[in-house]
């Protein structure tokens, strides 16, 4: 992530724990080629997808209007991030997806410019790392190829609020200890491997420590300056009347992951973006 990405970041964090906070309409972008999950042979451990128990997500910030918790049903997480392998299986089944081939719509100039070429990711990409610099579009197009989803801010923060040996990581040392570290470093030139990250108490691996994601429904809450001035707007969301609605002011890394998916459009991409994979659970099955 640059300089000024960081700078703005900080600012609208800051901004957030005020809760200026804007609705939009969830994006669309039609389906990609149907491909089989990826196994990348290479790989230390086998990109699985992990059952994340039903429970409730508390919103960072919400009106007085608002439930104080969302539920969350029981769902598939990916254990870990999409690597760049499977990202290459995807985009040479998918060549509209390639770097040279997709639209500007979907993905803006630096869409994989980490990447020696369309199908040749090269040595600052290496096939266990994260896939980084995708688009919202192509990261729930790669979702949609293997039959899954992006998960929504609700069942992304849910599964993320685990600590190491615990589902309840608010307390866990380790843990922030490892996540304000992550924070305060520069983003590496070269990801590490998601083979790297410490499993949560969930067997989910590098929810903090690897990369930032992607979520479906990243653009329900967003920040702007111009947002105090629509008078359609609950004014307990902005300035002193919305630190009142706040849970936790102190969890700076909350208010960063707010600010960073505030600041997005879905044709962004970061040095330090990637995402993973969700899934429902089949319908015969009901876990509480």
């Amino acid at each position: 992530m640059n300089t000024a990405l960081f700078i703005r970041l900080c600012a609208i964090a800051l901004c957030s724990l005020s809760g200026a906070m804007l609705f939009s309409t969830p994006l669309t972008e039609s389906s990609a080629t149907l491909i089989p999950p990826i196994k990348n042979p290479e790989s230390k451990i086998e990109n699985r997808t992990v059952l994340i128990p039903s429970g409730a997500y508390v919103p960072l910030q919400r009106t007085l209007k608002e439930p104080a918790q969302i539920p969350v049903a029981a769902f598939f997480l990916a254990e870990c991030p999409v690597t760049n392998a499977e990202f290459l299986a995807f985009v040479t089944a998918n060549p509209k997806w390639q770097r040279s081939q997709v639209s500007r719509l979907f993905a803006d100039s630096s869409y994989l410019e980490n990447w020696t070429s369309d199908l040749v990711p090269g040595p600052s990409a290496p096939p266990n790392a994260p896939v980084v610099r995708v688009s919202w579009f192509a990261a729930r197009a790669y979702a949609r190829s293997i039959g899954q989803r992006l998960p929504t801010i609700a069942e992304w923060e849910f599964a993320a609020s685990a600590g190491y040996t615990s589902a309840d990581g608010k307390n866990d040392e380790a843990l922030n200890r490892d996540l304000y570290a992550w924070l305060a470093r520069p983003v590496p030139a070269i990801q590490a491997d998601t083979a790297s990250a410490k499993p949560n108490f969930y067997g989910v691996r590098g929810m903090h420590g690897l990369v930032w994601e992607w979520v479906d429904d990243f653009n329900t809450a967003m920040v702007t300056g111009e947002s105090r001035a629509d008078s359609g707007l609950d004014r307990d969301l902005f300035c002193g009347a919305g630190s009142v609605g706040a849970k936790d002011t102190t969890d700076y890394a909350a208010f960063m992951r707010q600010a960073l998916r505030s600041s997005l459009k879905a044709n962004n991409t970061t040095t330090a973006l990637g995402f993973r994979c969700a899934q429902n659970l089949p319908d015969h099955l009901s876990l509480r």
